[in-house]
This record gives structure tokens, sequence and C-alpha cells, in this order.
């Protein structure tokens, strides 16, 4: 079948090429005409995606990656993957507006569409179809299937990768569903069908805000236990030998990536617009987890005022700019607000991903290097954001004054937990 996915992404491109090795022509669409040149010179910028997939796929001539809208038409599936951002505090459905329109112009009688970018319960009914509606003058669940799969690629996972992880299917009648559901069954290992793409959506809402919720309890649960005297890592490794009951769950910076940081405010707006009601763990979760960076200074600021040190003019070596280890996703990072904040207050930082390769919208004061010796060494203060495993962390201990670790990696005299 042609396959059309646009949007070539961290969600759009793995999807993509797995359509491609299974025997799908896949036409790859993206407007960032810079990642499509990449892409079509066989690169890749996801580590779930090696180059030689890519490569592989372009050799087949199963995958073709462009930018112009043209190249869509003719498809038997098309599945959006495109970002939902929120624009202060209101979900930015912009790219799957337009991708819908673009969509329409191509769409056939008989066609399946999907949408798997993270939305609100109710976007892929009473937005996405309708636009597809009025542009084509097809009916959804008539003419053409329409239904919603929520992605979930988990960036740096080699356990459960996008085969391996089960995929929730729906429809908007039992035929769209058997469609939707008919096509992943041809890329993963399992799927999970629903009765309507409102518990879809409502389900991918619910995975990252259990996580959201529980990462700001335990980040909470950090800073009181600092105060109190108590070494919180500790606790949890003991609470995390019960087997049942419990799951565990990290303290660090902040989160990152598209997931939690954005999701969970999609279910708290839709609760307030609908319902004219808050939605309090979410909020709640939200006003902890955003200002763990704000902390992360504030504990930076308290070891230099230890030294007898000013935060102002002293120099920063900010180890890790990705959300996640060992990956090159610095969406929405808590590192890049650390970065921000710490160079407004007049610091000298310097930052080492050696993961993060794409452009990212950083402060130009901020200076990227390479974790050498002299770097390490020059540096007042070094600060662990992200764990990536390539880090050489015996050279950290070696030649840093100071580290102020978030993610509980080194130990050691010089060494300050968060």
């Amino acid at each position: 079948m042609r396959v059309v996915i646009v949007g070539q992404g961290y969600v759009g491109l793995p999807l993509a090429i797995r359509a491609a090795e299974v025997g799908h022509e896949v036409i790859g669409y993206d407007v960032n005409t810079r990642r499509v040149k990449s892409l079509a010179g066989g690169e890749s910028y996801v580590e779930d995606v090696s180059a030689e997939r890519i490569r592989a796929a372009l050799a087949a001539g199963s995958y073709r990656p462009t930018d112009q809208a043209r190249d869509c038409g003719g498809f038997d599936i098309a599945v959006v993957t495109v970002p939902t951002p929120l624009r202060e505090g209101v979900p930015d459905l912009s790219y799957i507006e337009e991708s819908a329109r673009t969509l329409a112009r191509y769409l056939r009688p008989g066609a399946t569409v999907v949408l798997e970018s993270t939305t609100y319960p109710g976007t892929t009914q009473e937005l996405f179809g309708p636009l597809l509606e009025t542009g084509s003058g097809l009916a959804a669940g008539t003419d053409f299937h329409l239904g919603y799969s929520p992605e979930r690629i988990d960036p740096g996972n080699t356990v459960w990768g996008f085969q391996q992880t089960p995929k929730v299917v729906s429809g908007v009648n039992p035929a769209s569903l058997a469609a939707v559901r008919g096509f992943y069954d041809g890329l993963v290992d399992t799927t999970v069908p629903v009765d309507s793409p409102m518990e879809a959506e409502l389900a991918k809402l619910l995975e990252n805000t259990f996580r959201h919720v529980n990462i700001a309890l335990v980040n909470e649960v950090a800073m009181f236990a600092r105060h109190l005297g108590i070494d919180v890592w500790q606790a949890i490794d003991a609470a995390s030998s019960k087997p049942f009951g419990f799951m565990r769950f990290t303290p660090g910076p902040g989160v990152g990536g598209h997931c939690l940081p954005i999701d969970p405010s999609y279910l708290s707006w839709r609760v307030q617009r609908e319902l004219g009601q808050n939605f309090r763990f979410v909020e709640l979760a939200n006003d902890i987890n955003n200002h763990m960076p704000e902390y992360v200074t504030r504990r930076l600021v308290d070891a230099f005022n230890v030294r007898r040190r000013s935060v102002n003019g002293s120099r920063v070596l900010l180890l890790g700019l990705a959300y996640k280890k060992d990956t090159g996703d610095a969406r929405e990072s808590p590192a890049l607000r650390v970065a921000q904040l710490l160079l407004d207050m007049g610091a000298e930082v310097r930052a080492v991903d050696p993961h993060v390769v794409e452009d990212m919208a950083v402060d130009a004061r901020l200076v990227r290097v390479e974790a050498c010796p002299e770097e390490l060494a020059a540096a007042d203060a070094v600060v662990l954001l992200t764990d990536h495993d390539s880090f050489d962390y015996d050279s950290v201990l070696e030649h840093a004054r100071y580290v102020l670790d978030c993610r509980r990696r080194l130990s050691g005299p010089t060494v300050e937990v968060l």
C-alpha cells in the first residue's frame, strides 16, 4: 500500500521506516526542508532509527522523504504525527489542522487516515475529521476510514521499541477500526482496540499524567527530605524493594520532551473548558515540575555561597542538554531552562551533549564544548543534568572541583546529590 506519514520527527520517522521495512511504499512528508534533505542523504537524527535502516529503505525504494505536499497524492493510508505544542497554556493544533487540509486535497474513497499526535479527547471527531470532510467532500466512516492511535515512542528504550510496544487503535466506526487495526497489525506485535477515538485520546493523556504526577511527588519529597536531613535516594531504594504496590520514580531537574511538560495540560484544559472545573492533580504537578530548574539553580547558589563565591562571574559546566539520557531530544528540556537562569544570573555557562545535534532554541551565550579534562577543571561547578552513558564519569570525579549531580550517578567528596 502507498502510505503517507506526515511529520518525520521522533514519532513519524520510526513509523515510516518500520512501514517501509514491512513492504509498504512510504512517503515521509515534512515541511522542514533541512530535515528532509538529511533523511534523503541517509542521515538519522533519531537514536531509535539507525542511518543504516534509512539507507536500506532508500535503496529499496520503499521510503521517500519529501517536503512537497503533492507527493502525498494517491495514498491508501495517511498517518499524522505532527507536534501539538502549548501556546500560553492553550493547545496549539495548527499543525494538525494544516495536515488535515493538506491530506484532504488528496483523499480518495476507501482510504484511511489516522491521527497519532497527542491531543485532548474529541480532537479526531470534532476537528480533524470535519476538516478532512470539508476539504475532500467525503464523509468519515462512510467514504473513508478515520481513527486515532496514540504514539508510544520512548526514545532510547532498547527493550520496548516501536514494534514491541502494544499499540492502542480506534476508529470512528467498526469499519474504520478494522482498517486502522489492520494497518498496525502489520507493524507491531500487539494492537489494543478501544471503542472510539476519545478513549484512545484519553488513554494517552492518562499514561503521561500518571508519570507526571508521580515524578512531581518524588521531586517534592526530595526537596523536603533534604531540609529534614534525610537521604531521599536511600529511601527510594528501600521503597523499591517492595514487590507490590510501589512503582519507582526518581527526582530530577524537571521534565522534558513533548509528553510530560505538555500532554497532561491538554487534559486539564479540556476539563476546564468543557466542565468548568480544575484538574487539581495536573495543575499541582505542573507547578512542582516546572519549578525544578529554579530549585537546581538555588542549590547551586547555596553551594557557591558556602564556598564564598558568587554565581555572577563563575564558570559553570552543564553535562547534558537532552531531557532524557542517551537521546538527542532536547524538546522542553529542563536543562535549557537551567542554562537560561544561570546565564541571566551572570554565570559563564558551557554545556556538553554529544547526542543533541539538531538546532535548539537556546540562548546564544551558551557555549557548546566537549567534556575534556581542561573544561572540567576550569569550571567552578559542574552540573550533571542528563546522565548519558557516554560521559566519562571517572574523568568528572578526577578533574571537577564541585559537582551538583541531579541524577545520582556519582559519589565522592566533591559531589552533592540533588
